[in-house]
């Protein structure tokens, strides 16, 4: 029998480290309904393909909704006790805020607060985007530092942060 995870948990890595799957592990080792919060759009064949894979990896368990802005909204309609809402991912949402000319800062704020009054269990699966180059561009730069201090924030209200690296997860906080 697994602890009960925290009321939030953030799971933090790159690409294909492994994030998603150790996030939907830990979503069903709660034992709680499994609720997959989708981000992504499937805009072209390659991200269908991606989305592809994970629905038939998580299985028929889960109840999958699909949104692409207002998670905050999501979160508040979807996070009841006896649930466990997986979001994949933070990343995705916070670049179609951006695509979407949506004011990011205060997004990210309705966000807090919706994990703030949340009454289910909540994992968060974000990238760690700032290990790299810096980008070349400016709008490139703003997204790294958008999703920099948003880790930040959520790795401060989480109970439980994880970071994924080659499929293996590294605690960073357990409380």
């Amino acid at each position: 029998m697994h602890p009960m995870p925290p009321s939030l948990s953030l799971i933090l890595g790159g690409a294909r480290s492994g994030k998603s799957e150790f996030a939907e592990n830990l979503t069903l080792r709660s034992g709680l309904k499994p609720l997959y919060l989708a981000t992504a759009a499937a805009g072209d064949a390659e991200m269908r393909a991606r989305i592809k894979i994970h629905r038939e990896r998580r299985g028929r368990e889960w109840i999958t909704i699909e949104e692409e802005i207002d998670l905050a909204a999501a979160i508040t309609d979807n996070a009841l006790p006896g649930h466990m809402v997986m979001v994949d991912c933070l990343t995705l949402w916070l670049s179609n805020l951006m695509l979407a000319g949506r004011q990011v800062e205060a997004e990210c704020g309705r966000l807090l607060e919706a994990l703030n009054q949340s009454r289910g269990k909540v994992v968060l699966v974000s990238s760690e985007v700032g290990l790299g180059v810096v980008p070349e561009n400016a709008a490139a730069r703003a997204f790294r530092d958008y999703q920099g201090k948003l880790n930040q924030r959520l790795a401060q209200r989480a109970g439980y942060v994880v970071l994924m690296s080659a499929g293996l997860p590294l605690t960073l906080k357990q409380s």
